[in-house]
């Protein structure tokens, strides 16, 4: 179950790995002042407060994250994710000074704007410095243990703190936290984007991310395991305190612990999962993930009557071995689904669109319990789950990275381009060096190689080779 630390020896990952933890641990204590902040502000209405500026949040991420990949020119990739660090430090370093609950849903708008912007962009950069699958996924897995203990330490860290100095104090941590990642994204290298076509239109920057989604079958598949992933981490995440509180009647330190063995088990699958998809392969960990996650929630519904405390702290570990399981391995699946130009924007897409599954899976875990009851609700999560993962199956075909032949028709049009597979036209002198663009013309062919959804490969091939 080695991880594999050695990817940190690559000088640029370190310092972009290290922006990140360090912008996740402000993150994290930022979480926690911010509820304190709103319970100042608006007493025992704290947690309608919350709940606004969480869906103000899902909505930055839905909408704000394919706009900033579509206006970020390749080339700027860098200054962009230091000027959004900067803007995030600004955000956060305000939020001590407000006075009305309206100025927090703005200042929280803001800041989760830049990070719809920072995060798909930040990510788009990490598959470039890797020219091994393997060392790519145990990169994927430090990111994931990133979170995991940014989840299981940040309160711990908080409780401590507070003890100490006043919940204030949180915020200009997570402002220096922004500002230091923002200094180790200055110092580290970060390579350009070769076949970025800088006069393509507004439109087809904004959705040709979401095209390579909705048209590839694997992608299909992924996006609907994050609806398992949305459904049942929901459940987790907004109802263990009504079970820890209200069903089992326990306390605060309780719940902490059941959390706590939730993170567990998704840090212990992100070191599980290099070996694992190596040899396995990225489809079959995360269906394992998804299946895990179904077969959790399935038990808690099932066995409601009985279920306490102690199957709390046995299931939840599985819950997050699953949850670990279905997200940490799909990185490579977007990789491998996209040209190297193309990936910024199928990120964006996948952040926009996994997070709009979590919007669908908080309101349903959140408000359903009182309409039908608890029981009922897990009952029809674990419907939902297992619907997801059946069509997700149907729709993943096992073979995806089988070649396919295709047909191409006569083509001519003017684009970026290296001289490969797809280019094979003379030149008059007059075009320049590679990657260049000119007015070029394809010839109707008939080839087989993996298909990735590109301005050659518009829609997904229905004939397999041979």
């Amino acid at each position: 179950m080695r991880i594999g630390f050695g990817v940190l020896s690559n000088v640029s990952y370190r310092k972009l790995y290290s922006a990140q933890v360090i912008a996740l641990a402000g993150t994290g204590l930022t979480t926690i002042a911010l509820a304190l902040l709103a319970y100042e502000l608006a007493g025992e209405a704290a947690g309608q407060v919350l709940g606004i500026a969480l869906t103000l949040k899902m909505i930055a991420y839905i909408f704000i994250a394919p706009v900033i990949s579509a206006i970020i020119p390749g080339a700027l990739r860098k200054q962009v994710l230091i000027g959004l660090d900067v803007v995030r430090a600004l955000c956060v370093m305000a939020l001590p000074f407000v006075t009305e609950i309206w100025q927090i849903y703005v200042l929280m708008f803001l800041l989760n704007a830049a990070s719809a912007g920072f995060t798909p962009t930040f990510q788009s950069i990490i598959p470039q410095l890797f020219d091994h699958d393997d060392d790519y996924t145990k990169a994927l897995s430090l990111s994931r243990v990133a979170y995991d203990l940014e989840n299981l330490l940040s309160p711990t860290i908080a409780a401590i703190l507070l003890l100490f100095v006043s919940f204030e104090s949180f915020f200009a941590a997570n402002s220096i936290a922004f500002l230091l990642s923002a200094l180790l994204v200055l110092s580290a290298s970060v390579p350009p984007l070769l076949l970025e076509e800088k006069r393509d239109p507004f439109r087809r920057k904004l959705t040709q991310g979401f095209q390579i989604y909705l048209k590839t079958p694997r992608l299909r598949g992924v996006l609907l395991l994050y609806l398992v992933v949305a459904f049942a981490g929901a459940m987790v995440i907004v109802n263990s305190v009504v079970l820890v509180r209200e069903q089992f009647g326990l306390g605060e330190s309780a719940l902490a612990l059941a959390m706590a063995t939730f993170g567990g088990g998704s840090l212990l699958a992100a070191f599980m999962v290099p070996p694992l998809a190596r040899r396995f392969g990225d489809r079959n960990v995360m269906f394992w993930g998804a299946v895990t996650l179904l077969a959790g929630i399935g038990l808690v519904a099932l066995g409601f009557g009985w279920f306490n405390y102690a199957l709390m702290l046995l299931v939840w570990p599985i819950l997050g071995l699953g949850y670990s399981f279905v997200q940490t391995p799909a990185g490579r699946v977007f990789k491998r689904s996209a040209n190297e130009e193309d990936l910024p924007k199928l990120l964006s897409a996948q952040f926009a669109l996994s997070h709009a599954c979590w919007l669908l899976a908080y309101p349903t875990a959140g408000f359903l319990p009182n309409v039908v009851g608890m029981g009922n609700t897990l009952v029809l999560i674990a419907v939902l789950c297992a619907a997801a993962l059946l069509l997700g199956a149907r729709v993943w075909p096992k073979e995806s990275y089988a070649p396919l032949e295709h047909k191409h028709e006569e083509l001519y049009h003017d684009h970026v381009h290296f001289h490969g597979e797809h280019h094979q036209h003379e030149h008059e002198g007059w075009e320049g060096e590679e990657p260049h663009a000119h007015l070029h013309r394809h010839e109707e062919i008939v080839h087989s190689h993996e298909i990735k959804i590109d301005r050659h490969h518009p829609v997904w091939p229905t004939r397999s080779a041979g």
